[in-house]
């Protein structure tokens, strides 16, 4: 009699529940040593034993990264630096390249866990235990806005696409295809997320599917890149764990409760995607040419100028960028002027006697950025102290010292940009600005003027990275933060 023929994901279910097995039992070898279980508790037992958690990452800005000062960051470092100190263990980092390379380390056993930015899907369920849910997310298709691009979802199967094989994205075009014939997909295991949004901006493939908080990054570097619709109702990421590691995702979700009470979650959201919400495309386009044509005749000067004043000479020309978009006879109708658009009194006291001279110009905005940052509280740490420096560049110190008092009155914390960012637009509202000292201000002005400083520095940081930067930060520092 002929037996059926077992479909190439019923065997990978027969293999995955033999390995299971495996587990429970324990191996014998045929050299005769014996593999222990990876029982109950085995797992964070052997991280607690070795004092150090091994976490399986890949390198990029959504995850993990070296940032502008040479530090290691990343929404995914945070997390899981904060979750180590809470175990009391130390970390060690495996940066794999791409999704199935880190889902494979874990079914071998050669990480702790994997802290990717990994989609909870029912596949995956299928295969290992997830840690609980720490960020809401859709998968967006994303195409080149120079080309043909499609409307809806029936259009689909007119368009090249590719894709991250074994990725959540593969997961969803499979059920697309049962819904929409024709629809075709190429698949690739030697790139990246962010290699194959690359391509679909250089033109190469129509659209890719990619994770709207990769999205909502990426495409201020690849400004060519557009959004037509959402191809997913919502998703979540989180942590994966080898199969067995029960005490290991009971410890995580012990921590995640106490992370939310702490507010930390809601902290490293602003850190790391609090300024990506404004999107120019004509804006950063522009900012990739002035890059090209415009920026290198100032290089040197906002590099001696961040080496003098204790910044990144990165943020300083995003400032810039803000400020002017690095036009050396730039002028406003209130009378700034100059790449740095200092005031005649603000020039005055800084020295400056030629405001359109880029030299003076830029030193003596740095100079005045830093005498902003030394004259704030010193409980307003990290980059938090950059973020309320640059509004009150914007906006003048005494006006954030206003909205400083103005959050503390509403029991919200003063020294936290997340929080002061909420209340700087209420000082152009006559009930909260009468009384307060200065009165009113555009202080919403001052929070998109933040905002797209940010942006650009991130954009400027991707263009020119850590080792072209200054060796030594100093301080201020463009973290504001001296200390590991």
């Amino acid at each position: 009699m002929r037996l059926p023929e077992i479909s190439l994901r019923m065997q990978r279910r027969i293999t995955y529940v033999i390995a299971a097995v495996a587990l429970i039992i324990g191996i014998w070898r045929d050299d005769g040593s014996y593999t222990p279980p990876i029982g109950y508790g085995h797992v964070l037992d052997g991280i607690r034993d070795r004092g150090i958690i091994v976490v399986l990452t890949r390198n990029a800005p959504t995850t993990y990264y070296y940032d502008a000062t040479a530090n290691l960051a990343g929404y995914e470092y945070d997390l899981t630096e904060d979750f180590a100190a809470w175990l009391g263990v130390d970390t060690r980092y495996v940066v794999l390249e791409t999704i199935a390379d880190i889902l494979d380390a874990i079914r071998r056993g050669e990480g702790d866990m994997a802290a990717a930015g990994l989609t909870r899907t029912e596949d995956r369920e299928a295969d290992f235990l997830f840690g609980s849910d720490y960020k809401r997310i859709v998968q967006q298709l994303v195409c080149n806005r120079r080309e043909a691009y499609p409307r809806r979802i029936a259009d689909l199967p007119q368009h090249s696409i590719e894709v991250i094989a074994n990725s959540s994205y593969e997961e969803r075009l499979m059920e697309l295809a049962g819904e929409l014939g024709g629809l075709t997909w190429q698949s690739t295991a030697a790139l990246d997320t962010e290699g194959v949004l690359a391509r679909v901006a250089a033109g190469e493939v129509d659209c890719t599917i990619a994770d709207s908080n990769i999205v909502a990054i990426n495409r201020r570097y690849e400004p060519s890149l557009i959004v037509p619709f959402d191809v997913s109702d919502d998703q979540y990421l989180a942590w994966v764990l080898p199969t067995g590691a029960i005490n290991l995702r009971n410890a995580l979700g012990d921590w995640f409760d106490e992370l939310q009470d702490r507010e930390f979650l809601d902290e490293i959201e602003e850190r790391y995607y609090g300024h990506v919400e404004i999107f120019d495309f004509v804006d950063t386009r522009s900012l990739a040419r002035r890059i090209e044509s415009r920026l290198p005749e100032f290089i040197d000067l906002f590099q001696e100028a961040g080496q003098q004043h204790g910044f990144n000479w990165t943020l300083l020309a995003a400032q810039a960028y803000q400020e002017s978009h690095w036009n050396r006879l730039a002028r406003s109708p209130t009378g700034v002027r100059g790449l740095m658009m200092l005031t005649l009194a603000t020039a005055s006291d800084l020295g400056v006697t030629d405001r359109l001279d880029p030299a003076q110009s830029i030193n003596g905005g740095a100079e005045y950025l830093a005498e902003l940052y030394e004259r704030l509280p010193e409980g307003i740490t990290g980059e938090d102290r950059v973020f309320f420096a640059l509004a009150a560049y914007n906006v003048g110190y005494g006006h954030v010292r206003d909205a400083m008092s103005l959050a503390a009155g509403q029991g919200l914390d003063p020294n936290s940009w997340r929080d002061l960012q909420t209340v700087l637009p209420l000082l152009a509202r006559r009930a909260h600005y009468t009384g307060l000292q200065y009165g009113y201000a555009r202080g919403g002005e001052a929070v998109r003027y933040v905002q797209r400083i940010r942006s650009y520095w991130d954009i400027l940081n991707r263009e020119f990275p850590a080792h072209t930067q200054n060796e030594n930060p100093g301080a201020p520092s463009a973290t504001g933060d001296d200390t590991e």
